[in-house]
């Protein structure tokens, strides 16, 4: 049995390791399209501030470790699929046949159409390639202007206050992290940013990026303003990489359509990771969740099912997202924006910097979002994920938010 997976991210490293554990004699491939081992993009901004070597990031670090499971790495681009003949065609010429397939190619970051986006000094911040580039041109008192204020570019605003740069953040929300946090909360982590000594306007969009005689760069913004940098960060989301199945007969959407099997529509190509739309725990839609959690759950199931573990099942994912930014940690889970008809309870502290809200469907907590407060962290997962019923508990939370702890211990004691 010759198994292959495209893409060597956390979906595609998780679903080698768990095809090995279980078949130790089938043929196990793994396709990268650049040239460093697995690694963890999670890892890049320790790499900017010098935290870590690139090594560090590299998602199995002892040497020899692909090897040793006789898992084999190729760097390649896959450029199409043919799924009849099961065969792969690849960017440097030749095909690759395969038995079962995986696809977990990630994704990519979006690329806004501004003017100018292709000019040096504009960067994304993704790979590892990108991360040389950016560290190159990075010292305290270069101006950065960070373009999204997003999960990702508050992820990499830590690492471009730590090496000293001046930044200022442009995000046309009217808040930081606009899918992740309500308005209180994105605000309160806009302050936090202002705080530290860091330029943020949000409600405000790049329109144009012009290159000065000088090398700087000139970013216009729709206020009318422009800014002088020595170099900008793109940080403005992510698409799932599905291009190169154009044709394929494989059925996508914003990704590749999948049952809760990690199946595709084709019974011997399955897909895990960013690029797989897969099911929402909260909303029973089929949904691309470009979360690391997520990726590893969609491997090891996907895996599974490829070895012939029909019983393998994905419960589908729950959003679920914890920003750590300049020491202010922030959590969303599940449905975090409420349900029609639904019930919540707010604690609102800003001089603390802490909040919470919490979102009800009848008596079962479906979402939440915190600011500050890290304790909560894992027993709000729990109580979504249970879809415990709260009894009682719902008018006591309503009061006081934050005796979440004991709503779920007063559950667990009655459960056993």
């Amino acid at each position: 049995m010759r198994y292959v997976i495209i893409g060597t991210g956390p979906a595609g490293v998780i679903a080698a390791e768990t095809l090995r554990q279980h078949d130790q004699a089938a043929e196990i491939i793994l396709i990268g399209d650049e040239p460093e081992p697995p690694y963890s993009r999670m890892a890049i901004p320790y790499y900017l501030v010098k935290n870590i070597a690139e090594q560090g990031t590299y998602l199995r670090k002892s040497e020899g470790y692909f090897q040793r499971l006789n898992i084999q790495l190729m760097t390649d681009t896959v450029t199409q699929v043919w799924p009849t003949v099961k065969k792969l065609i690849l960017a440097q010429g030749g095909e690759l046949s395969f038995d079962k397939l995986l696809i977990a190619t990630g994704s990519h970051p979006v690329k806004p159409p501004i003017p100018g986006m292709d000019l040096p000094g504009v960067h994304n911040c993704w790979t590892l390639a990108d991360a040389r580039q950016i560290t190159a041109q990075l010292k305290p008192g270069v101006n950065v202007v960070l373009m999204g204020a997003g999960f990702i570019g508050c992820i990499i605003l830590e690492a471009l206050v730590k090496s000293g740069a001046r930044l200022t953040v442009i995000e046309r929300e009217d808040r930081m992290v606009p899918r992740m946090m309500n308005e209180k909360a994105g605000n309160l982590i806009k302050q936090w940013c202002l705080n530290k000594g860091i330029a943020v306007l949000t409600s405000t969009s790049v329109t144009q990026i012009a290159k000065q005689p000088n090398g700087q760069l000139t970013v216009s913004l729709d206020n009318g303003d422009t800014l002088n940098a020595d170099m900008l960060i793109a940080a403005t989301g992510v698409k799932s990489n599905i291009g190169f199945l154009k044709d394929s007969a494989i059925a996508t959407d914003q990704g590749i359509l999948i049952n809760r099997h990690m199946q595709t529509n084709l019974s011997h190509i399955f897909a895990a990771g960013d690029v797989a739309q897969g099911l929402d725990f909260s909303t029973g839609q089929y949904t691309v969740q470009a979360i690391q959690p997520t990726a590893a759950d969609h491997a090891q199931i996907a895996a599974k099912n490829m070895l012939g573990f029909n019983q393998a099942i994905h419960q589908g994912s729950i959003n679920m997202n914890v920003l750590d930014t300049l020491g202010l940690i922030s959590t969303s889970f599940g449905l975090w924006q409420g349900v029609t008809g639904g019930d919540s309870a707010e604690l609102y502290s800003p001089e603390r910097f802490q909040y919470i809200s919490l979102q009800f469907e009848q008596d079962m907590l479906v979402g939440a979002t915190t600011l500050g407060m890290t304790q909560h962290v894992g027993v709000l997962r729990g109580l979504i994920q249970s879809r415990t019923r709260l009894g009682v508990w719902k008018d006591k939370l309503k009061k006081d938010p934050t005796r979440v702890m004991e709503a779920w211990l007063a559950n667990h004691q009655v459960l056993n």
